[in-house]
């Protein structure tokens, strides 16, 4: 009898052991399973995230025809007919998110007009021409604030002049994901007055300077002046460019020469009903555009 009762505490010792660790396991179990649920759970965001960037275009749409109003701005200052006050941008830029723009990228408006593919009905390509230095310190906080998307045409070759912008300073733009950066040329001549050689050069080594620095495919060029010859639309080919931009004015269709497309001047003193028909139609025709004769290919 001595000996069975040994037996029997020593195996109810052993049970009540073995209910202790149980329930002293539960926990870490249940935070180990936890853990193991959120970690599938950042996996799979991760791997959808993965696939929007790995596939930016999946959601757009097929239309007939694109129809891109391309907003022309330069100085966001005051002074002149090239100079918005940056009062008057905020205003703009605040309107496009109020009704509902979406501002495209340059790689977007390429993509958009050569596959007629659009993410909504509402889209717009804001570009700045000339890379001052206001495109930074009065436009670049303006396009932030109000979550809006530019492109500036940048003149590689004037990165040393005081009034406009330097390398560090396109590559910290860029970097926001609200800015990027076409080419504008090396010195800013009139492509029309210069040999096929030096129009070459010119659009070459722009695109050759971007894509090293700012590590990008550089597809658009925009014409100093807004002219072209049809030696400057040979040379943007050669030069590897998808599509051009002139001062021509109009809302650009995927139907247009991809080497001279239209855009919408922005001026300063605009009204509100103004600046909406320059999204909506080619009625607007403001001050400083390129006429008919000094451009062949309208």
């Amino acid at each position: 009898m001595h000996m069975r009762g040994i037996n029997f505490v020593l195996g109810l010792g052993v049970a009540l052991g073995l209910l202790a660790g149980c329930q002293a396991a539960s926990p870490a179990t249940k935070q180990a399973s936890s853990q193991s649920s959120k970690t599938s759970a950042k996996s799979v965001h991760s791997s959808a995230k993965h696939q929007a960037q790995a596939r930016p275009y999946q959601h757009w749409h097929t239309v007939k025809d694109v129809h891109l109003p391309i907003l022309m701005y330069h100085s966001i200052s005051s002074g002149n007919q090239l100079r918005v006050p940056a009062k008057e941008f905020q205003t703009e830029m605040t309107y496009l998110k109020a009704h509902g723009y979406r501002t495209l990228t340059a790689n977007e408006a390429v993509y958009a007009l050569k596959h007629r593919r659009i993410p909504q009905k509402k889209i717009v390509w804001i570009t700045l021409d000339d890379s001052y230095k206001d495109n930074m310190t009065a436009a670049w906080p303006i396009l932030k604030q109000t979550h809006q998307h530019a492109t500036i045409n940048f003149i590689t070759g004037f990165t040393h002049k005081k009034n406009h912008l330097t390398l560090a300073d396109a590559k910290r733009m860029q970097a926001s994901g609200n800015i990027d950066f076409q080419s504008h040329t090396v010195r800013h001549l009139d492509l029309n007055n210069l040999t096929y050689q030096v129009q070459l050069t010119e659009l070459s080594s722009s695109k050759k300077w971007l894509d090293h620095n700012l590590q990008q495919n550089t597809q658009v060029i925009c014409y100093p002046a807004g002219r072209a010859n049809q030696q400057t639309i040979k040379a943007d080919k050669q030069a590897g460019y998808q599509y051009a931009l002139s001062t021509a004015p109009g809302i650009a269709t995927s139907t247009q020469n991809p080497y001279n497309l239209t855009r919408q001047r922005v001026v300063p003193g605009m009204s509100l009903t103004a600046f909406q028909t320059l999204l909506t139609s080619n009625n607007y025709i403001g001050p400083l555009l390129v006429t008919r004769s000094q451009n062949p290919f309208l």
